[in-house]
């Protein structure tokens, strides 16, 4: 939401909104003129106006009442990020279940480094711009493609990337991966003779879509494949062939093989673009990495602290591989967990996607605005990893209490992982203030 009211304000629209917490994506929008207001509001709605709204605001919501009772248009973020997209020569559309706001965030630092004006709306803080959105022009319009709510069909790209294809959101998609690739044919349907759709081959959820007429990419059998892979504690180099021949070999600072995927998705999806690859290739080797995905937020008792947005099985356990290059280190993974319904659904799931780890953490479940479901909670998987026999401890109450619990454990061994989408994210910071506070 703050991506599209920072793009509307660049475009010289008036924005105000509502939030129910400070943030600094709301200083950088207010910086640019928006009127935001802490806290919902029926005052806070203008009387001729359009209001503009996510999923997680319900029909009971005071500014959406009041946008009824004064009769005002009311829509969903989806139209008008769809609005957007018409009106440049190139809508770059990345989707998927995992991977989409780093390739989305990607393709966007790339092009924006070689002055290819992008435009560009991403779910999260591109590195060195230090922004989610930005209007620059027309020639291409690059966006990050929310699946979670079904809004995905609106949209219409000239190159749409999809990343993989897996169960989640299984609050929405009530018959799970069926559900999902259900909604992903709707959106295939839709495009016409021209438009590109490029998947990663080596995912067996996109395997399920009917349409054989994709431009793949993987580590084996695909149009674009990544060969000669080398990986380290600094990223990972490797090749990348075009219908068997060498296009380029390109140097990354991401960890992980899915982060390699990510990588040549981007790269294929530019050059399927046509964007010249000798004036983005030298910017992969400088991207850092979006916000929150492996975050490197510094070093306690010795410690290597980082924190990620991983809260499905698959991202967890794609997170926790790529710090296998760190051969001597204890991998302290904290989970927290995202949603009651995710929990509940995918239980078995999330037990597996601990093996990298040495150590699992569980915290109370994040409940993002969900009602607790009886028997789902975060210490009760805990002990059911125990039965596992796998070195596993639950600890109970705020970021700050976790972080106290587990500070004076730490040491120079030791690399600790935050994982999930909800206030883990503040674990790095209280374990650093504690320090600091010593």
């Amino acid at each position: 939401m703050s991506g599209l009211a920072k793009y509307l304000l660049q475009e010289g629209y008036e924005v105000s909104g509502s939030d129910i917490n400070d943030s600094k994506y709301i200083d950088e929008i207010r910086n640019l003129g928006a009127k935001v207001y802490i806290g919902h509001d029926k005052n806070n709605v203008p009387e001729d106006c359009i209001v503009v709204a996510s999923t997680a605001i319900r029909e009971n919501n005071p500014e959406i009442q009041r946008a009824k009772e004064l009769g005002l248009k009311i829509l969903h973020r989806s139209d008008v990020l769809k609005s957007l997209s018409e009106r440049s020569k190139c809508f770059i559309g990345y989707a998927g279940t995992h991977g989409k706001t780093t390739t989305s965030g990607l393709a966007a630092y790339v092009t924006d480094m070689a002055e290819l004006k992008p435009s560009y709306v991403v779910g999260g803080i591109i590195p060195n711009i230090n922004t989610n959105a930005n209007y620059k022009s027309d020639n291409y319009f690059i966006a990050e493609l929310d699946e979670s709510d079904g809004t995905i069909v609106k949209y219409n790209p000239d190159i749409l990337v999809i990343n993989n294809l897996e169960a989640d959101h299984l609050d929405f998609y009530k018959n799970g991966l069926t559900s999902l690739v259900e909604t992903f044919e709707k959106v295939l349907e839709k495009l016409n003779e021209g438009q590109k759709v490029l998947i990663n081959n080596d995912n067996e959820g996109n395997k399920l879509l009917k349409n054989n007429n994709f431009i793949t990419f993987g580590l084996n059998d695909a149009d674009y494949v990544a060969k000669n892979i080398c990986y380290s504690p600094e990223g990972s180099e490797f090749d990348v062939y075009y219908k068997n021949s060498l296009l380029t070999r390109l140097k990354i600072k991401l960890l992980g093989q899915h982060n390699v995927l990510n990588v040549l998705g981007v790269l294929a999806s530019l050059n399927e673009a046509n964007v010249d690859l000798n004036k983005i290739k030298e910017h992969f080797a400088t991207f850092t990495g979006m916000g929150r995905r492996l975050q490197y937020i510094g070093k306690v008792n010795g410690a290597i602290i980082y924190d990620d947005y991983a809260h499905h099985p698959t991202e967890i356990k794609a997170t926790l591989s790529a710090l296998k290059e760190f051969k001597d280190k204890n991998v302290i993974a904290v989970f927290q967990p995202h949603r009651y319904t995710r929990l509940k659904s995918l239980w078995n799931d999330f037990k597996s996607a601990f093996e990298y780890s040495s150590k699992v953490i569980v915290t109370d479940v994040y409940a993002a605005s969900e009602e607790v479901i009886d028997g789902i909670t975060g210490e009760n998987f805990a002990n059911d990893l125990l039965k596992d026999n796998k070195n596993c401890q639950y600890i109970a109450g705020s970021m700050e209490e976790v972080a106290k619990v587990l500070y004076p454990t730490l040491n120079e061994n030791d690399i600790v992982v935050g994982l999930g989408a909800g206030t883990i994210t503040n674990l790095g910071k209280s374990l650093i203030r504690i320090d600091t506070d010593k």
